[in-house]
């Protein structure tokens, strides 16, 4: 089993930055990859970015590219979400997740373990 514990969120400005983080404990080793999803109200869970813990590679959701960055610390078994220049359509819930297979995935179904989430709020 893998534990998953998000931390970081909270509420800020438009414009302004966070970072979440998302701890791995239990047997992290025997994950690969780990995502970053968020559900806003009404709304369906989508990806927002991954990265593999080995070759570092990683994908994002369209709308956060150049403004969001995924990282990993292998040694801490942490993973972070830099997000900068936020807007108010970024306000959500985000989860972390992670995927017992080493390839970059964009849908829920295919990650096995998840965090409880960590709300994110954007003022205007």
């Amino acid at each position: 089993q893998v534990q998953l514990v998000e931390s970081g969120g909270g509420l800020v400005q438009a414009g302004g930055s966070l970072r979440l983080s998302c701890a791995a404990s239990g047997r992290p080793y025997t994950t690969l990859a780990m995502g970053w999803f968020r559900q806003a109200p009404g709304k369906e869970r989508e990806f927002v970015a991954a990265i593999t813990w080995s070759g570092g590679s990683t994908d994002y959701l369209d709308s956060v590219k150049g403004r969001f960055t995924i990282s990993r610390a292998n040694a801490r078994n942490t993973v972070y979400l830099q997000m900068n220049s936020l807007k108010p359509e970024d306000t959500a819930v985000y989860y972390c997740a992670a995927d017992r297979v080493e390839t970059i995935r964009p849908h829920q179904y295919e990650y096995d373990y998840w965090g409880q989430g960590t709300q994110v709020t954007v003022s205007s």
